[in-house]
């Protein structure tokens, strides 16, 4: 026993219940090319066990930012892990790329086993929607640098896609459709605006939204992972690009899909914005155009594509229950215009 470490606030007993109680989390993420186990210095991927002949390696690395301080104060840890994953894979699949594998860093103030497997619970629950193996990780035990109760969660993954494949959005055109993939909701996006709403309008987490959830459940609703369903459509689809719809909303994300003189029109009312849109300008007093450049406003993915495979793409996306809908068209002058 570590006494002198133990003192200054690092209980290294309460870490190694973190590895027992992880496992099993970690062994249920398993997939071809995973290889090792937990505990080993670095997390290893067989990539020989992959048919690929050109291997191009997507990377991407995130974290959730602010709404961890929504899951402290609803003391709700077990999807948290989901939006780490998705912010992370979302962003590879952009590319093309299959998400092949995970690592997280938690860091903590204090070492609680029994918090730290929901939050790597909810990280495995999100690599099994992605299909990707989580080979890895960090927890750091830190006193001092995170107030009671709290932490913070990066994580990172490497996809691979063939290199003839590979959507590098060169055949973005003005005339292709965008077709939008609803979100579940705010995702892991804004929430430095939305706790500043809820706390302008001393509004309680805990108080009924008006569906029979909580306004905390509302917003802790996990990210979507798009990532099997997506990729579906890309194999059976000639898809131009696709724009990962996070920080920024419409007005930044898609247009990082366009060329030069290319721009964007949307059309209002082709897809449902989601209820808690309408309560965050409500309570906020947000301009309503103005929301589309913080929130995902219910488009969580849009893919750029010709007219004549949109309802191809929509069919298959129906399949994985998600909804998804022709939402506007690249056109051949630059902004984004919102109809």
């Amino acid at each position: 026993m570590a006494e002198s470490y133990e003192k200054a606030g690092v209980n290294l007993e309460a870490g190694y219940e973190v590895v027992r109680r992880i496992k099993k989390h970690v062994a249920s993420t398993s997939r071809p090319g995973m290889m090792g186990n937990i505990g080993a210095f670095g997390g290893m991927f067989d990539l020989a066990s992959l048919n690929i002949k050109e291997p191009v390696m997507v990377s991407g690395t995130d974290g959730v930012g602010t709404k961890l301080k929504l899951a402290f104060a609803m003391d709700k840890h077990d999807t948290i892990g989901i939006d780490a994953v998705a912010m992370c894979v979302n962003d590879v699949l952009a590319q093309g790329a299959e998400p092949l594998y995970f690592l997280d860093y938690v860091a903590v103030g204090a070492n609680e086993p029994q918090k730290i497997e929901a939050i790597v619970a909810g990280v495995a629950d999100g690599c099994r929607q992605a299909g990707c193996a989580l080979i890895g990780g960090e927890t750091a035990e830190m006193p001092g640098m995170y107030g009671n109760g709290e932490y913070d969660i990066a994580g990172f993954t490497c996809g691979v896609v063939e290199k003839s494949k590979l959507i590098d959005c060169s055949k973005v055109k003005a005339g292709d459709v965008l077709v939008g993939i609803a979100s579940t909701g705010v995702h892991s996006n804004g929430f430095s605006l939305v706790r500043k709403v809820l706390t302008d309008n001393n509004l309680d987490l805990r108080a009924d939204f008006g569906d029979g959830r909580t306004i905390g459940e509302v917003l802790l609703t996990p990210t979507r992972i798009y990532v099997k369903q997506v990729l579906d459509v890309i194999r059976n689809c000639d898809v131009h690009g696709v724009a990962h719809i996070t920080g920024g909303g419409f007005d930044e994300n898609i247009p990082r899909i366009l060329h030069e003189g290319q721009g964007i029109e949307v059309k209002e009312g082709s897809w449902e914005i989601l209820p808690v849109f309408g309560f965050l300008e409500k309570y906020g007093k947000i301009p309503h155009r103005e929301m589309f450049n913080i929130f995902n406003m219910g488009i969580g993915m849009v893919l750029a594509m010709n007219a004549d495979e949109a309802q191809k793409a929509i069919d298959i996306l129906a399949k994985y229950g998600d909804k998804a809908s022709v939402i506007g068209r690249v056109t051949d002058k630059e902004g984004v215009v919102i109809i």
